[in-house]
């Protein structure tokens, strides 16, 4: 009687044991963000992004943001990007990393996800206000500036990011989109064929960045 009691009550204990560590053991692990900016922007601009998911529970040290020169190709720039999602991966020893880019960021980090082999290390990406397809608002600064050239609708970019699949590999995109940004035009720009596309509203373009719900569907997406 006594050695039941001793194994049962060694069974109660060992239950407990395992039901203690399943939740650490079960819980999915965040990937960390890297955040790229816009044209004629800088990594300053997602600072109300990233505090807030430093405030959802993100260390500082799964959150990064890059400054680029935005007069520069888009390809130059996703060689940058390359360089981020390695140093970032490797500083979280992580295996894979999700990107959120606003307005031109979009471009440069689709060319590192088709022309780099990108896929394999981001999970998921993510455009807010992206001119994935143009801007015709990008006319007005092309003369000085490769960035912008690159945003010109059917621009050599992006022919060659929006030929065959806009929305290459394993990673799962997502674009946010509204019908009052006065830079991206047409509105729909935004919108890839394979990603999961969401009207954000009527959201001016660079409200994108500190509008709280916006950064709730992001946060979503990226959970």
């Amino acid at each position: 009687m006594r050695t039941t009691r001793c194994l049962a009550a060694f069974a109660l204990v060992f239950a407990a044991m395992v039901a203690s560590s399943a939740p650490a053991s079960s819980q999915a692990v965040r990937d960390p963000i890297l955040f790229v900016h816009g044209w004629n922007s800088s990594a300053s601009t997602f600072n109300t992004m990233v505090g807030r998911f430093q405030t959802a529970g993100y260390t500082s040290n799964q959150l990064m943001a890059i400054t680029y020169n935005s007069n520069t190709s888009n390809r130059t720039i996703a060689g940058q990007v390359q360089t981020a999602v390695n140093d970032l991966r490797a500083r979280t020893g992580a295996a894979k990393v999700d990107i959120v880019s606003h307005s031109m960021g979009g471009l440069s980090t689709r060319s590192y996800l088709k022309e780099r082999g990108g896929t394999a290390l981001v999970d998921d990406w993510v455009s807010l206000a992206g001119p994935n397809h143009g801007t015709n608002t990008a006319y007005a600064c092309y003369l000085f500036s490769r960035g912008c050239r690159d945003m010109i609708p059917n621009s050599d970019l992006l022919v060659a990011l929006n030929s065959g699949d806009e929305t290459p590999g394993s990673t799962n995109y997502g674009t946010y989109w509204s019908n009052s940004d006065d830079v991206i035009n047409p509105d729909n720009s935004t919108v890839l064929t394979g990603a999961t596309n969401t009207f954000a509203g009527s959201i001016e373009h660079s409200d994108f960045l500190s509008r709280s719900d916006v950064f709730t569907m992001v946060q979503g997406f990226v959970a």
